[in-house]
């Protein structure tokens, strides 16, 4: 008889190996793809009785997907997604080699330990003690390992949506990344915020166009000058305060735990909010729109103006705000300067309520008796965007009970990113007993 494995037995394992594989993805074509993470992460499911599936939307950009059947053959399937691919890391900003898997005083660094390789390898050292103990979950679980998230998912979940829809259209919820983190609000209380809304994303491309001419000319029809002007007034705009279901939720929550009064409509909320600590920067990108210049380019010579002028702005409209959004940036860019869009996608939202949060908060209580699941609106993006297309209600619960100190949302994109152990094994300790109630 086999003896059961604890179902974090080997969670920070599977972290540092999949660290060390570099799925940098840059954007466009120079990466080295999740290829051989995919085929990693295929065999620890092949080893646990699945049949996983590769499917490539180009070469070396790999989805895996797998169905793990449930003890309910009857129940609606459940989707678990993680995305194997990591923005890109310079290794002299940081104190460790980003993608050499190091365990230093008690944390997992590396480039994907919190976003999103952490919550990866929970779900792959869970199956893979349930497999061997024989313990299905209670209801059919879809599997999905994805590439290109960090590029808004075109090569990944939206694609494997719009080519093969069948996969997960019989889900009705999901769980995924960046929820189910803990924020400390005394020795015997901790929230845990689970995301059940996400702002949308508006990636643009500006353009402006003038004469070109000899840089020691006057010159008043110079791109270069109606783009700066244009990328400031949206840089420096600040956008009206809107408070969404899920935000209304939240403060009320945060209200009632800290002892404070949280309300939306005080012009002091951004001052209040600082009891949040570090978080507080993640939680006031939730209250309103942001529109951020990231990227400028022109020119080719210092003594030659441009006839052209081109900059990249990083969009993000609460869920139901997307007219609003766009209508005010036309009207920021002025009469001269134009607007493609790079990629405009959804602001999903769903109701903090029904069985799977019912489970969410059990999990968690069985592993922390000092948790409390509360909703938050995420004010960057995930997959859920691709999975909302097809009527899945998403929630981000990749469960870690995180040190006070730790500057969790900091580590997102950032420099020195890592999770401690003992976080990833009580995420996997949660996810376990999850499966069972969910």
């Amino acid at each position: 008889m086999t003896a059961e494995i604890a179902p974090d037995a080997e969670v920070v394992q599977i972290c540092r190996d999949l660290i060390r594989i570099d799925t940098t993805n840059f954007g466009n074509d120079d990466g080295p793809g999740e290829r051989k993470a995919a085929e990693y992460v295929a065999q620890k499911v092949s080893e646990a009785g699945l049949e996983p599936q590769l499917y490539e939307s180009e070469p070396g950009r790999t989805t895996v997907v797998a169905q793990w059947a449930g003890r309910d053959p009857s129940a609606p399937p459940l989707l678990v997604h993680g995305h194997l691919d990591v923005v890109p890391a310079v290794a002299s900003d940081w104190q460790v080699d980003p993608f050499a898997g190091e365990i230093v005083d008690g944390c997992l660094w590396g480039r994907g330990a919190v976003d999103m390789k952490d919550f990866d390898a929970m779900v792959l050292s869970v199956l893979r003690a349930r497999a061997r103990a024989g313990r299905p979950p209670r209801r059919p679980i879809v599997l999905a390992f994805t590439a290109d998230e960090e590029a808004g998912g075109r090569k990944g979940a939206h694609w494997l949506v719009e080519n093969h829809p069948d996969l997960v259209a019989d889900c009705t919820e999901a769980i995924g990344e960046v929820g189910g983190f803990s924020l400390t609000v005394r020795d015997d209380l901790r929230l845990y915020l689970v995301q059940t809304a996400e702002k949308g994303m508006a990636w643009m491309r500006l353009h402006a166009r003038g004469r070109a001419g000899h840089g020691s000319m006057v010159n008043d029809d110079n791109a270069v000058t109606e783009l700066a002007q244009a990328v400031a007034r949206i840089g420096r705009y600040e956008f009206p305060r809107r408070i969404t279901p899920t935000v209304h939720a939240f403060l009320a929550e945060v209200s009632e735990a800290f002892g404070v009064d949280l309300d939306p409509d005080s012009e002091d909320l951004d001052r209040q909010l600082a009891r949040l600590g570090t978080l507080a920067r993640m939680i006031g990108a939730t209250l309103q729109h942001t529109a951020n210049p990231t990227m400028l380019e022109a020119g080719y010579k210092v003594n030659v103006i441009p006839g052209e002028a081109t900059a990249a702005v990083d969009g993000r409209f609460l869920p139901g705000g997307q007219e609003e959004f766009l209508a005010t940036i036309d009207e920021l860019l002025g009469e001269r300067v134009s607007r493609e869009m790079i990629n405009l996608d959804s602001a999903p939202e769903t109701e903090f309520a029904g069985a799977l949060v019912d489970a969410m908060r059990a999990s968690l209580a069985a592993e922390d008796p000092g948790a409390r699941a509360v909703p938050y609106l995420m004010s960057g993006g995930t997959d859920a965007k691709a999975w909302h297309r097809l009527g899945i209600r998403c929630f981000g619960f990749a469960p870690l009970r995180l040190p006070p100190d730790l500057d969790f949302s900091g580590m997102f994109h950032g420099v020195d990113e890592r999770v401690p152990t003992e976080s990833l094994e009580f995420g996997a300790r949660v996810l376990d007993r999850f499966l069972d109630l969910a």
